[in-house]
């Protein structure tokens, strides 16, 4: 049998009860890690719990909504209590907007639910985690994010919106977080197949998924340290080999590379003095 690299270290998995989030808490689990898996239907959550504890570790379901604060962090004092410090924090909960408009169509209170769970959540999470990983010097923050955070997509105005929005939220704490040492992150695992895109029509013909194991190897050697290198930075799974990103790890920080940046049109741009 193969030593388990994060053995009785802790994390925390928001929108665990299915696919990625599912996913990534039962690869940690293998690896020997305790699991917080939070979610809002507790009925998934005991599958995931269930499937996780057969790997001999200690796991708590928590039944929250990620954009409620409160609810949040009482999740977290429950996982402190319960299993300990948290080592990582997989940022996964996520909606997506239910009809493929332009803004000016949309259901005003669904896209700004999709704003709220994208990007408040994280927040949440990250308001009431981070203070012990600073605390402690150590801990790391994957933020599971999106090549819509890259570029305009009017169907999904909601979702573009508000994944942009976390690379920019991880890009504001990246900085301070660096003497720290608490690394953050954002993932994009590229277009996988979840019940999530499998409802979103501009993927109805889509044959080649990305890889949801691959994505659980990322994020078991971002647990590891093996891309604190990277660290503030963008990883697009489903395009980036990873292998040459931390090679060129010293020229993306030189550079202030895979941030979310505006480019100037030339030399003579205003906007290269702020960019």
């Amino acid at each position: 049998m193969s030593m388990r690299t994060l053995e009785g270290q802790v994390a925390l998995v928001t929108g665990a009860g299915r696919g990625i989030g599912r996913e990534i808490a039962l690869g940690l689990a293998e690896e020997g890690m305790h699991l917080g898996v939070l979610g809002r239907h507790r009925d998934t959550l005991t599958g995931t719990l269930r499937a996780c504890v057969r790997h001999g570790v200690r796991c708590v379901a928590l039944a929250a909504d990620v954009a409620n604060p409160n609810a949040v962090r009482e999740a977290v004092r429950s996982v402190e209590r319960d299993l300990g410090p948290i080592d990582l924090l997989i940022n996964n909960a996520g909606q997506v907007d239910r009809a493929e408009v332009p803004l000016w169509e949309a259901d005003p209170l669904q896209w700004w639910s999709v704003v709220e769970t994208n990007l408040r959540g994280p927040f949440n999470l990250m308001r009431w985690v981070l203070p012990g990983m600073v605390d402690r010097e150590r801990g790391r923050v994957v933020n599971l994010n999106s090549g819509f955070a890259l570029r305009p997509e009017w169907r999904y105005s909601a979702y573009a919106t508000s994944k942009a929005a976390l690379l920019r939220l991880s890009d504001n704490v990246a900085g301070p977080l660096r003497p720290r040492g608490v690394t953050v992150l954002d993932i994009s695992p590229g277009a996988v197949a979840t019940d999530m895109t499998a409802g979103m029509p501009m993927f109805a013909d889509m044959v080649h998924w990305g890889s949801i194991p691959y994505l659980v190897s990322t994020v078991k050697d971002a647990a590891r340290g093996r891309l604190d290198l990277l660290h503030g930075r963008f990883l697009h799974l489903g395009h980036d080999n990873i292998g040459e990103l931390l090679e060129q790890a010293g020229a993306i920080s030189e550079h202030d590379a895979r941030t979310l940046r505006l480019r100037p049109y030339g030399g003579g741009d205003a906007l290269g003095s702020y960019a």
